[in-house]
């Protein structure tokens, strides 16, 4: 049997503590105290950036203020775009959810399928934010705050207005869902429209709900307006005629351009088919390119007084020297250039009037083709245009030195080279006044671009009486003829280019022209061109010349010109 022992007679009291043993327990504690008073001042005092970092990123967060985007508008201050308020919902997908009263509620309310806005509600794996609608009108954000669900909660934004709609929607573009510009003006000016968002710093519960507001609030700077020499007016009254006229004419798509002559200012820039740019899932990519501008095309007999312009400034000839175009065929180089009938002995005016193949390729040969090639350069042929539009098109002119005889003469009958319809319309500013090339803009308060000298005072005369004798007052382009205004202009009708090959059956058909020509300076300039027209009638004269005569005197009454003439209406005859 084990003896017991009491605890105060145990032997381990007896036993004497060595004192180095208490002491060393002390100086543990005290350096770990004095660790802890050491980690609490740096953490409260000396290295506290850190953690107060750490928490700025779990509770403080930066909130931008959105700034309002700048107008875009037409030469005289009315509104082509412009932003407005505009609220929208989105949910916490954690919070959120909803009975299926309330489902079915916010879905109708939200026109959303309920199906598809659970399947939303319950992706978790895409994260807790998701928008439900975006740019919705208060109205509809009050009666949805007051189903008072709970996740559910809305965002003030700002959605783009565009009051002319497709009228001009391919000249303005869009901006997308986030306010960014994503086509034309809106793109191109995306800087100066934006502006500069504001800042607010805030601390935001676990939630993400903002429970009080930290620093100084930054305020937003908003975009700033941008003004466009476009006359809505006329922009609107443009783009009614050619989308007439490519419904009547059973074509594939029509543009115009409208131009101030004396100054280069870009008056109208119509295309259809258009788009509504609120509503482009109902809208192909092709409706949305401003087909005046970025595409190019042959011009066809159109450039003819252009390509006489140059032989004239050259002095390779006089509006008098004669040139023999009989039997109305000519085989050159290989090649058979014709004419639409025998015209006989021409002079280089009635080659104009009578818009003679044969005759522009005997002018071409008197000029050499590096000579040829500069006239065209100078007159921006092959040369982007400096317009404020993205995505314009420079045409197609090949370099003189790889031309061979052939393409040097077809090129004196719009052939062989491209242009846009916005190029064509700049070219015939050399024309309409003093002989200088006055390039195109869209800014209504920026600086005219530099005029270039193409052709003298007394070519740019002359080149305006042959195309008053071509498109108002000789019988093959009648229908250019415009009530109360003098005309001139010239036609043009090419066969489309497809893989390669001209295809029969399938033409652009043009009118290029300027009003009033009885006068020193013509005030206007209008180009139209209908692509592939199918009701029967293809020539430039017949589907394009109609389009041209009312937007030109149009243009010119809501301008404020004066009718310079009469002219009387008789029988119109064809091409």
């Amino acid at each position: 049997m084990v003896k017991s022992v009491t605890y105060s007679n145990s032997p381990l009291l007896a036993t004497r503590t060595p004192v180095w043993r208490s002491k060393l327990i002390m100086i543990i504690f005290f350096l770990g105290f004095t660790i802890i008073c050491f980690r609490a001042i740096w953490v409260q005092f000396i290295g506290n950036d850190f953690f107060l970092h750490q928490g700025d990123i779990r509770y403080t967060r930066t909130v931008n203020h959105l700034p309002m985007r700048g107008n875009i508008l037409d030469r005289d201050g009315r509104v082509l775009a412009s932003s407005a308020p505009a609220k929208s919902i989105w949910a916490d997908r954690k919070q959120a959810k909803p009975s299926q009263e309330e489902l079915q509620v916010l879905a109708a309310l939200l026109e959303i399928d309920s199906k598809d806005l659970e399947k939303r509600l319950s992706n978790v794996r895409a994260g807790n934010f998701v928008w439900l609608k975006r740019h919705i009108d208060f109205s509809l954000a009050e009666k949805i705050a007051s189903l008072k669900i709970k996740g559910i909660y809305e965002r003030l934004e700002h959605k783009r207005h565009y009051p002319l709609g497709a009228a001009i929607s391919q000249v303005v573009g869009f901006s997308n869902v986030e306010g960014r510009g994503q086509e034309g003006i809106e793109l191109n000016f995306e800087s100066e429209l934006s502006g500069f968002p504001g800042l607010r710093r805030v601390l935001k519960d676990r939630l993400g709900k903002v429970i009080a507001e930290v620093g100084e609030e930054v305020a937003p700077i908003n975009g700033s307006d941008i003004q466009l020499s476009i006359d809505s007016t006329i922009q609107h009254y443009t783009y009614q005629k050619i989308s007439e006229a490519v419904i009547k004419n059973k074509a594939t798509s029509g543009s115009a351009v409208v131009l101030d002559a004396m100054t280069g200012e870009v008056l109208a820039l119509a295309n259809y088919p258009s788009f509504d740019p609120l509503d482009r899932n109902h809208s192909s990519f092709a409706n949305s390119r401003n087909t005046a501008v970025v595409d190019s095309f042959e011009p066809g007999s159109a450039i003819k007084p252009l390509a006489m312009g140059a032989a004239l400034q050259l002095k390779k000839l006089t509006p008098l020297t004669t040139f023999d175009t009989r039997p109305g065929v000519l085989n050159y180089q290989g090649s058979r250039i014709s004419d639409v009938g025998n015209f006989g002995v021409l002079t280089a005016r009635e080659i104009i009037t009578k818009s003679s193949n044969i005759g522009m390729v005997k002018v071409a040969d008197l000029m050499k083709p590096e000579e040829m090639w500069h006239m065209y350069s100078l007159l921006g042929i092959g040369r982007k245009p400096e317009i404020e539009f993205p995505g314009a098109s420079g045409g197609r002119l090949r370099h003189w030195h790889n031309w061979r005889p052939v393409e040097q003469a077809t090129m004196a009958y719009g052939y062989g080279l491209s242009m846009s319809l916005l190029q064509l319309a700049t070219a015939y500013t050399a024309i309409a006044g003093d002989g200088r090339l006055r390039p195109a803009y869209l800014l209504k308060n920026s600086k005219p671009p530099e005029s270039v000298r193409v052709f003298s005072e007394e070519v740019a005369e002359e080149l305006r009486n042959m195309i008053w004798l071509s498109g108002g007052a000789g019988r093959k382009n009648a229908r250019a003829n415009t009530e109360g205004y003098s005309v001139g202009g010239k036609s043009g009708t090419t066969r489309k280019l497809i893989d390669g090959v001209y295809q029969r059956g399938s033409y652009r058909s043009w009118f290029v022209g300027m009003s009033p020509i009885s006068d020193s300076y013509s005030k206007i300039i209008v180009a139209v061109m209908i692509d592939e027209p199918r009701a029967g009638k293809y020539y430039g004269s017949a589907v394009a010349a109609p389009i041209f005569n009312s937007v030109i005197s149009e243009s010119l009454r809501l301008m404020g010109y004066q009718p310079d003439t009469i002219i009387e209406r008789g029988k119109q005859n064809s091409d």
